[in-house]
């Protein structure tokens, strides 16, 4: 009688965890498995489904029908906040939440159409949508708010697809941050992928970036390896030359209206103590697995090869400048700056496509490969063709010395 009584508990309580436990019944699944069943059975495997989370959750209550779809809310992430407070604020501190503003600011987004830039999602926008928008751009566009999505695809949303670095490479890769590439080829890619997932020997993107699951995502050198200030005066010299090409800098070294974008989008560090922040942060998470001597080492040789491709970067830009210094190139009439590296395929010289291919696939793989221990990046995809693409602008300048020569005669 004693274990009968046992067991009669036990099944009550097995009875009730099942219960507890089982997903919520949503008076939106019904339809849904119709209409979208591909998202109700994503939602179902995941563990929102299981944790009481209702589609009303993030969505809202006010679309019950066919014909009130648009009542559905958009979550953002100040949806997600409401469960993962810690985790939004990390990532609006972080340099994905600013990816919006910083393809949206470029001066040649406005030449693109929707597709590329804007809210179709099919170029620069499909990746960008990961950094936040402005109230009015929310409303104006219906979809890509959600922001966390990008990682925590829906709408399973798994910790462990985020966790993955396959999870970055959609966006990481192609012409100008080919990150997935240079580190799936490098030595802590191949042992990843021999050793499989969970190998304590092979750091993913997420051990250096976003360490301890952080996700305030920042790196010393940025986006397109600017800091200020310089101590080496030639050096400086040369980052002078490069924001001045960036429109960040006018020809005379004084700040334009595109620094606050520059401010705006973290686009650069601006103190010694900011870029510093983050090395030591990366020296610590090197030092896990090798000696921090060593790690600053290899860090401060990354920094050498900036150092190096900036001064052939230079040298390319004062080439152009020049050109137009004496008239033989015309600034166009929408343009602010000449050379102009923002306005990027839009540039309307060969010359000027040749130095913006430089400054945004070989110097980003050359300093980029430096940093992903990825040699043959840095050298064959990087150093190599920024020399090659350097003589060549040098050869076209003189060719176009020539044929203005020729023209006054």
């Amino acid at each position: 009688m004693k274990y009968f009584r046992i067991a009669i508990i036990l099944g009550i309580v097995f009875l009730l965890y099942s219960v507890s436990s089982a997903a919520p019944k949503s008076a939106c699944i019904d339809c849904h498995k119709k209409v979208t069943p591909g998202v109700v059975e994503q939602y179902l495997e995941g563990k929102m489904s299981k944790k009481g989370v209702d589609c009303s959750s993030c969505h809202g209550s006010e679309h019950k029908k066919m014909d009130d779809a648009k009542l559905a809310k958009i979550p953002t992430p100040d949806t997600c906040a409401g469960c993962h407070n810690k985790q939004v604020e990390q990532f609006k501190a972080g340099k994905h939440n600013l990816a919006w503003i910083a393809s949206s600011s470029m001066p040649m987004m406005g030449h693109q159409p929707k597709a590329v830039a804007g809210g179709d999602y099919k170029g620069c926008s499909s990746c960008h949508r990961i950094g936040v928008k402005s109230d009015k751009e929310k409303a104006e566009i219906r979809y890509g708010h959600a922001q966390c999505d990008s990682c925590h695809t829906r709408h399973s949303f798994k910790k462990s697809e985020a966790q993955d670095p396959r999870a970055c490479q959609t966006c990481h890769m192609g012409f100008d941050h080919p990150q997935w590439e240079m580190w799936s080829t490098s030595k802590h890619g191949t042992i990843w992928q021999i050793e499989g997932k969970g190998s304590k020997r092979a750091p993913t993107c997420q051990t250096c970036h976003m360490q301890g699951g952080d996700h305030n995502v920042i790196t010393s050198w940025g986006f397109l390896a600017l800091r200020l200030p310089e101590d080496d005066k030639d050096w400086m010299n040369d980052r002078v030359a490069i924001l001045q090409a960036l429109g960040v800098l006018d020809e005379k070294g004084a700040p334009t209206a595109r620094l606050d974008l520059v401010k705006a989008g973290k686009v650069a560090r601006l103190t010694k103590e900011e870029f510093q922040k983050e090395r030591d942060k990366m020296i610590n998470i090197c030092a896990q697995c090798h000696g921090k001597a060593y790690a600053k080492a290899q860090l401060d040789a990354g920094d050498m090869v900036v150092k190096d491709v900036d001064k052939l970067m230079a040298e390319a830009i004062r080439e152009v400048q020049s050109l137009y210094k004496d008239g033989i190139l015309t600034k166009p009439a929408t343009w602010t700056f000449a050379p102009d590296l923002l306005q990027f395929y839009e540039a309307k010289s060969a010359i000027e496509q040749d130095l913006y291919v430089m400054f945004m696939e070989y110097r980003m793989r050359a300093f980029q490969g430096a940093f992903h221990m990825n040699p043959d990046y840095m050298h064959w995809y990087g150093w190599a063709p920024m020399k090659e693409t350097l003589q060549k602008i040098k050869d076209e300048a003189e060719k176009l010395r020539a044929e203005k020569a020729s023209a006054k005669k």
